[in-house]
């Protein structure tokens, strides 16, 4: 486990052996079952998620009660209620394991502390926060500017492993589609 999450920050940031040590040290392990919850509505989350086995999902319900899957997080990704973790307001969404997973969890205080005494580590929260908001953004404009065939064709070039893993529920809910209108792009391609 250290070693995947050794690999992850070494791709993203130069840090000592002394200053990984450290980090690790603020880190717990966690195995989640599938289905179970990490982060419910109206919580607030005070943690932050690296995946190294597994898969973890972020969603939120519509007001009609239907599920809308912002994100999901495999291997090698950081995962959170990103907007109740920096904002410390109740969360608006679900963290779910879809399948059974393994994380490397931080609690909010000891990250802002890496923050302080890891000047690196700082590097590595601006890049996971700018990935998210590109990933956001992206989706955003992609529920503005393209039909329900283009946003699968993307997720299929761009992101396959979710439409190999993951139930087309869980896809549907991601590509903003009715799970029948997911049978039928399926179909045609």
């Amino acid at each position: 486990m250290h070693k995947q999450f050794s690999n992850y920050i070494k791709d993203r940031i130069e840090i000592s052996d002394e200053h990984l040590k450290t980090v690790f040290s603020f880190f717990r392990p966690l195995k989640v079952k599938k289905n179970e919850f990490l982060v419910s509505p109206g919580e607030i989350n005070s943690k932050i998620y690296f995946v190294t086995s597994g898969c973890l999902r972020i969603f939120f319900l519509t007001e009609n009660g239907t599920e809308a899957t912002r994100l999901f997080a495999f291997e090698n990704q950081f995962a959170t209620a990103l907007v109740s973790f920096v904002t410390a307001s109740e969360s608006f969404e679900f963290v779910q394991a879809v399948e059974e997973t393994a994380v490397l969890s931080i609690n909010k205080a000891d990250f802002y502390h890496l923050l302080e005494i890891i000047p690196q580590w700082e590097k590595l929260y601006r890049h996971y926060l700018e990935y998210a908001y590109v990933t956001n953004t992206n989706r955003l404009m992609s529920f503005i500017t393209e039909d329900a065939l283009e946003r699968y064709q993307e997720l299929l070039s761009k992101n396959p492993i979710v439409v190999k893993r993951l139930s087309n529920k869980m896809i549907a809910s991601y590509l903003n589609i009715s799970p029948e209108t997911l049978s039928r792009l399926k179909s045609k391609g």
